[in-house]
This record gives C-alpha cells, structure tokens and sequence, in this order.
C-alpha cells in the first residue's frame, strides 16, 4: 500500500503543471509574524486538518533502492489538504513552523544515496511532526531527502522566533536563501535569485516598481515584494491580517486562485478564505488537543462559514475524506487520471496512522 500511495502522489502531481503556480510572504511588522500564500488550481475541494503529536508514521515512498523512514510525530499541526489527509500542500505546527510549496520548473532533488526518501507531499508533514525552527528544518537535509522523480517544487518555510528561508533544490542539492542572502521574503514560481535580480531592476523599493516584463510569475513576485516592503516601512494604519489578505488580493489569479490563507505565528491563529466561500474563517490551536491518545479533526474548506470556526471541525474519518478527495479528483480529471483504486490507496494509508502505543 505505501508503494501505491508513492506512486500515486507522483503520478497525480507529475499532471501539473500550473497546480501550484502559487504566491508565498512573510511579514514581521513590530513583532506582528504573519505567512501568507494563495493557492492556484482548478478545484477548491480541501480540508483543513489537524494532526496529532504521538502518531507512528512510515514513508509511503518505498520504491526499489530507496530506504524508508519512520517516525514518532512529535508536535501537533493544522495543515490543509487537498488529495487526503497525510499528504497536505502546507501548513503551521503548534511551535508555530510554517511550510508552503509552490510549483517551480527547473527543480532536481538529489540522486539516491543513504537518506532515506519522502515524497513532496509528505516531506512538508514530516517537517511539521518533526521541527520547530528554519534551522531545522535546513539540518534535516542530513537525514532525508525529496525522490528524484518528485515534481519540481520549491518551499518557503518560516518560524516564531521571526526566521524564514526559501528552500530550492537546483542540481541535486538543497539550496538556501536566509538572512541577508533573503533581502524579499516573499516567493512565487521563478528562481529566488531570477526573481530578485527582476525586483532589483524593477526598482521594486520604490514603492512604485516598473514592471516591463510579461512573466506571471515575476510579476506576482515584484507586487508582493512592494506590498510588503512599504508594509513594513511606512506607517500604513491597518491590521497586518488584513494587509495581508489585501496582498493575496492583489496577486490573485483570478479563477485560478481557489484558496488563500494567513498564517499567524505567534497568535497561532490561521486564516482562510475559499474562491467559492470568500469570507474570512479563523482556525485557533488553542481550540484543539493535539496529544495523543486525542482524536484528528477535520474542516470541509467549502460550506458557509465565517469568523471562528473552531466549533465547526468533526471528528476526522473516512467519510469525509473520501467526499473531499472524490471531489478533487473529479474537479480535476481533466488534467489528474486518478481512478476508485487509486482514491481508495489515499484513503487506506490515512487511516493506517495510529497512535504510539508504549509498551
């Protein structure tokens, strides 16, 4: 089941290629953290998740040649998830990590070697069980790595302790912008280094930068590097949740963007809206036991809501991720052939994950 489940994630991701041609931002203004990101697809089917500290865990990558790798979760998260639970395209752990993919072209993970190998997916749910920190999440390098025939991704990953680094893997090797190396804090679908060399040439600190170039995805970079950076410059009187959103906004795709979440990393607070619920929902950790022998929650993205919606999330079963995986399986069949079989390797290896029993 766990080959299965391998090849499904790849064979569903390797069909898209503008599945996750998505906008990621930090903004620190005055000890205020918050992580923005849209996220651009054709169906807005999703859940929102949260995953128990204390459950055993095994890759689902188990293809000839490479090693698998097994875990004790060891923090608690909310993540959302789109194609089953396990296997989400980001999320904040209760330490306050934040992990969010974007599609990027020109991505190579390494060759196999001694590591053992996770897929994109669940390689993001493994740095939320396992980390608390950027650094972290940089050091695990040394004891995991992506498989080679993953689609190409890059991440952008930050922390409460006002950390964050875009994470690329450009030749087989994991490559890193941090600190002074990261003059934007935001992310799009170019190269860190192709986007800031267009930002600096835009005059993007100016507030109003010149953008003579038809690339969607520079484009979104440079609008969200001058949002952001007169955010955090100038004295503009509104709520950083807001301002946020506000960027989301503006770097929306249109149809394409189908969902939009903020991140607050020291309230840890999450926010969300849909393309077809567009009103803000709130999600507090504080609502929710994440210790095991505690039982997974989970929130059906689409249905009217709005404000807190804490009291809203049912116990997670199989039910409810199967109607959510079915329906973004059929939204999307234009572009992902996933048949009944392959739906139901998601759902089985959902319910595999158990908690720690100590003998």
């Amino acid at each position: 089941m766990k080959k299965l489940v391998s090849l499904l994630v790849v064979a569903l991701l390797s069909f898209l290629p503008y599945a996750f041609a998505c906008t990621t931002f930090f903004i620190n203004k005055n000890g205020q953290l918050v992580f923005g990101r849209n996220y651009d697809w054709i169906t807005s089917a999703g859940m929102v998740c949260t995953n128990l500290k204390g459950l055993a865990k095994t890759s689902a990558n188990n293809k000839p040649g490479e090693k698998s790798i097994s875990w004790i979760s060891k923090y608690g998260s909310i993540s959302f998830n789109q194609y089953g639970k396990e296997f989400p395209t980001g999320g904040m752990n209760e330490t306050g990590l934040v992990v969010e993919l974007m599609w990027a072209d020109g991505s190579k993970y390494p060759k196999p070697d001694n590591r053992p190998a996770l897929g994109v997916l669940q390689w993001i749910q493994f740095l939320l069980d396992n980390y608390n920190s950027v650094e972290e999440v940089i050091s695990s390098d040394s004891r995991i790595r992506i498989s080679p025939d993953n689609p190409p991704l890059h991440y952008l990953v930050a922390d409460a302790s006002d950390n964050v680094a875009t994470i690329e893997f450009l030749d087989g090797k994991m490559v890193v912008h941090k600190g002074n190396e990261l003059p934007f804090p935001v992310l799009t679908n170019s190269s860190y280094d192709q986007s800031v060399k267009t930002a600096n040439e835009s005059n993007v600190l100016s507030g109003n930068p010149s953008m003579n170039f038809q690339d969607n995805s520079l484009v979104r970079f440079t609008k969200a590097c001058s949002m952001v950076n007169s955010f955090q410059v100038k004295n503009i009187n509104k709520p950083v949740i807001d301002f946020a959103f506000e960027i989301l906004d503006t770097v929306s795709q249109k149809e394409f963007t189908k969902w939009s979440i903020v991140y607050d990393l020291k309230n840890k607070i999450v926010y969300f809206k849909t393309a077809n619920y567009p009103e803000v929902k709130s999600v507090s950790f504080r609502a929710f036991d994440f210790q095991c022998p505690a039982v997974s929650k989970v929130l059906n993205m689409n249905q009217p809501m709005k404000g807190d919606v804490n009291a809203e999330f049912k116990t997670f079963n199989e039910e409810l991720n199967r109607a959510v995986l079915d329906k973004a399986i059929k939204e999307s069949k234009s572009q992902v052939p996933l048949t009944e079989k392959d739906e139901d390797g998601f759902i089985l290896y959902a319910e595999s994950i158990h908690c720690k029993v100590d003998n």
